[in-house]
């Protein structure tokens, strides 16, 4: 495991994705303890680490999240960062309890869909210089 891994939660996006893009702005904004580096499933460090992983990113090219040396994708992903934000966020984890199976049922609809609903960019999010110490 690299320092970046064992000190923080790594979220993994399509850095295309405007949904995606949102919802790290939306993650950065509530990340009161500064747990999480982001890094787009297109960079270099998201290929090495989706290697690394063994992540099939056929089967999932949205959201996966790195922590405690696991790496956790879709609904399950989304609900463990959720469990980390402030506010009451945290409580979106008891859906955790819902069979994978019907989250991800959810989860994949919404994924399959990004694109014609929220758009997409012609290259990845290149963060603002405030915000470039939260990327790989």
């Amino acid at each position: 495991m690299t320092k970046n891994e064992e000190k923080y939660k790594i979220i993994l996006f399509d850095g295309v994705c405007n949904l995606c893009n949102s919802s790290v702005n939306f993650v950065i904004k509530r990340d009161r303890k500064n747990i999480f580096k982001f890094a787009a499933l297109q960079s270099e460090v998201g290929l090495e680490l989706i290697e690394k992983y063994a992540i099939d990113s056929s089967k999932t090219d949205s959201i996966i999240l790195i922590e405690d040396g696991k790496a956790y994708i879709k609904s399950t992903a989304a609900l463990r960062v959720a469990k980390h934000l402030g506010g009451g966020y945290p409580l979106l984890y008891i859906f955790i309890v819902v069979p994978t199976f019907i989250r991800n049922w959810v989860y994949d609809y919404v994924a399959k869909n990004r694109y014609k609903w929220y758009g997409k960019k012609e290259s990845c999010m290149i963060p603002t210089p405030e915000l470039k110490e939260k990327f790989l």
